[in-house]
């Protein structure tokens, strides 16, 4: 009885024991279980960590790279903002240029116009006194026209000289001498004599029609000049010989025609020619 009461204490504690090992135990194993979950988290952790911060380097890379390429675009939009707004101010500078080009040729072009209204103002008026300067002859002898501006008096062989000869006849110097007269009282006026002849070749003095025009031309230069006192720097002669025939040459009346001295009368274009040449010039700048 005393042993059995011994013995109960002690089968007490064994039990106890044992049961408090086993509650270790388990603790033990779910400790360990824990660890190795807790171990595994940590290797899946650190792997997620090296993926993370690849993909932190990675994006940093690409950050940069679009930092970089951002900074490019900006320059480059930067250069085509000022180029454009260069452009743009060449481009106003130019219309402005432009604009003022148009109203200096639209002046110019007015000028001119009134320039050649008064040419042929001129011309008219210069036909008219010529007209009535050489009144008393008849169209046998001379006739008045007017071409490209200028005014042609066209005086035939049988007014100014005998046949085949260069020497100015009476009635021809009373001729010269009232179309001298009208030159004089108009200096603005260029004179041009061209002797022209038919085409039946020269017999005599002369070696041929050029010779025989030329000599024509000149006696009546020589007595406009020196017996009428007309400016010689005004005064040009020529020779057309039997090539620029106003009529057939084939009839005696043809031929007669074609035998003549014309006395070419253009007023002076020194104030047109000029206003020509600085058109020229500007519109070469």
């Amino acid at each position: 009885m005393k042993v059995n009461k011994l013995l109960s204490p002690f089968l007490i504690f064994v039990v106890a024991l044992l049961f408090t090992s086993c509650v270790a135990k388990r603790h033990l194993l779910s400790a360990e279980e824990q660890i190795r979950r807790l171990q595994q988290d940590s290797t899946q952790l650190v792997s997620r960590i090296s993926n993370l911060e690849q993909g932190l380097s990675s994006l940093q890379g690409t950050y940069k790279e679009l930092q970089s390429n951002r900074e490019k675009l900006q320059q480059q939009l930067d250069a085509t903002r000022q180029e454009a707004t260069s452009r743009l101010q060449d481009a106003s500078t130019r219309l402005n240029m432009s604009q003022a080009q148009i109203a200096d040729q639209q002046k110019r072009l007015e000028q001119l116009q009134a320039l050649i209204d008064q040419q042929r103002k001129n011309t008219q008026e210069l036909r008219k006194k010529k007209n009535d300067a050489l009144e008393g002859f008849n169209s046998e002898e001379l006739t008045v026209s007017t071409k490209n501006g200028k005014v042609y008096v066209s005086l035939q062989e049988n007014l100014l000289f005998p046949s085949g000869s260069a020497v100015v006849n009476p009635k021809g110097k009373q001729a010269l001498g009232k179309l001298a007269e009208v030159l004089n009282i108009n200096p603005d006026i260029n004179v041009e004599i061209e002797g022209h002849t038919d085409s039946i070749p020269m017999k005599g003095k002369y070696a041929d029609n050029w010779e025989l025009s030329v000599a024509r031309s000149t006696a009546i230069v020589r007595i406009l000049t020196t017996t009428y006192n007309v400016d010689a720097a005004r005064v040009t002669a020529s020779g057309r010989s039997k090539y620029e025939p106003v009529d057939a040459n084939s009839t005696a009346a043809g031929r007669a025609r074609n035998r003549r001295t014309e006395i070419i009368l253009e007023p002076k274009l020194d104030q047109l020619m000029q206003l020509i040449q600085g058109e020229a010039g500007s519109g070469g700048q």
